[in-house]
């Protein structure tokens, strides 16, 4: 038996909260793992959120491997398009070199014909002898031309149990939702293996096409948007028996609750005594997801009180509350007239039209228009003459924190 896993993104979320999730769902699913006395596992790519994770969160991750490796449990990964490096060097690289698992995605490059192929060599389990391959995600679908370049013919003629990892989009499994991301048919990979372990679509999906038995994305270990939180719930990963049956274990770290709020051919009042009713729900430590749709009849959108309704969850305990408003449209125009204001009353204007809808570290809104003006001041500084870029990126993503963290 062995556990399937993808898209961990330890690190991922901004907010402390909601990042704190990630890596305990990590910690969680390798309890669980452990429970299952599995062979191995596989990491099918994003393991962190990004290629250099914050030390704290590395060292967590690092924790529970060491975990694995005590029970002898081997972990296989390959690096997926957040943990990639251009430089070729990912954080997996460190966790390889100390022995708490290992990159699958070995082999070189050859002359074959006239041209240069990937010759792939696999690594063998050494308690069940399945042999694992697999090929890295990178962003932007970069990673093609490492299938283009494929030797495919040396890795179906491999005999025994084969396992193939891989963190890209299959265009056969592509659910509607994502109809514009960009993807790659399942042709792409290498045929006759015995399971295909994806990630990189955050999507709960298995099938089998021809030449291509058990093709799998396990879903997120841990929800990593709003629409996800609200469509998935809950993460989730597979476990795989000996005879290739695959059981999704869902991961819940914390519950959440939507609450939609249905604007369409309402004037404010009625949205506001939505907002009322939904008071009377219990919230507490929950993640509460607000979803605002429709038009207003009468009203503007600013004029509703999300900023009441998110403190009053959080005064009722409530977790962390996110608000969607982007399908929420007024019949109304305001006319704002500017022609003898300046550019910072217009500025001021329309950041106060919008401030006090989520609350920023308790402000109120008139802090909230003057952080906000601060922050576009320092995004708005130019590249200073003979600064090399990631000097000006560290400089300004230093002052923006220096801002938010008075």
């Amino acid at each position: 038996m062995f556990a399937h896993l993808a898209d961990v993104h330890i690190g991922a979320w901004r907010d402390p909260k909601m990042k704190e999730l990630a890596i305990t769902a990590f910690e969680q699913a390798v309890e669980q793992i452990l429970a299952k006395n599995v062979d191995f596992v596989l990491i099918a790519g994003d393991l962190f959120n990004t290629s250099v994770p914050p030390l704290d969160q590395v060292k967590r991750a690092v924790t529970q491997l060491k975990k694995l490796k005590a029970r002898d449990v081997r972990v296989y990964a390959i690096a997926g398009s957040h943990d990639y490096s251009p430089s070729g060097k990912t954080m997996l690289d460190v966790l390889e070199e100390a022995g708490l698992l290992v990159n699958v995605m070995k082999g070189s490059v050859v002359e074959k014909g006239g041209k240069q192929e990937l010759k792939l060599n696999f690594t063998q389990d050494p308690k069940t002898n399945i042999k694992l391959t697999g090929i890295l995600g990178r962003a932007g679908s970069l990673d093609k031309h490492y299938y283009e370049d494929l030797d495919r013919e040396s890795l179906e003629n491999e005999d025994g149990k084969k396992i193939f990892l891989f963190h890209a989009s299959i265009t056969e499994l592509k659910p509607k939702a994502l109809e514009h991301m960009d993807s790659s048919p399942v042709s792409m990979m290498p045929k006759g293996f015995d399971y295909y372990a994806g990630g990189h679509v955050h999507i709960v999906e298995k099938t089998s096409l021809p030449g291509y038995t058990h093709v799998v994305y396990p879903g997120p270990l841990f929800p990593a948007s709003f629409s996800e939180l609200e469509d998935l719930e809950r993460g989730s990963y597979v476990l795989v028996d000996d005879n290739w049956n695959i059981e999704r274990v869902p991961v819940l770290v914390k519950e959440r609750v939507v609450f939609k709020i249905d604007a369409d051919k309402k004037d404010v009042e009625k949205v506001n005594e939505q907002l009322q009713e939904l008071e009377k729900e219990e919230v507490k430590d929950k993640i509460v997801l607000v979803r605002g749709e429709g038009e207003l009849s009468e009203g503007r959108v600013s004029d509703i009180k999300f900023k009441e309704f998110i403190t009053h969850c959080y005064d009722k305990g409530a977790y962390f509350v996110m608000k969607n408003t982007a399908k929420l449209t007024s019949k109304e125009f305001e006319e704002f007239q500017a022609s003898h204001a300046s550019v910072d009353d217009v500025e001021a204007r329309v950041i106060k039209e919008h401030a006090g809808q989520v609350p920023i570290n308790k402000l109120d809104v008139d802090g909230e228009v003057t952080l906000t003006k601060q922050l576009l001041a320092i995004l708005g500084e130019e590249q200073h003459e003979g600064e090399k870029k990631y000097e000006y990126e560290n400089r300004v993503v230093k002052a923006a924190r220096d801002i938010l963290e008075k």
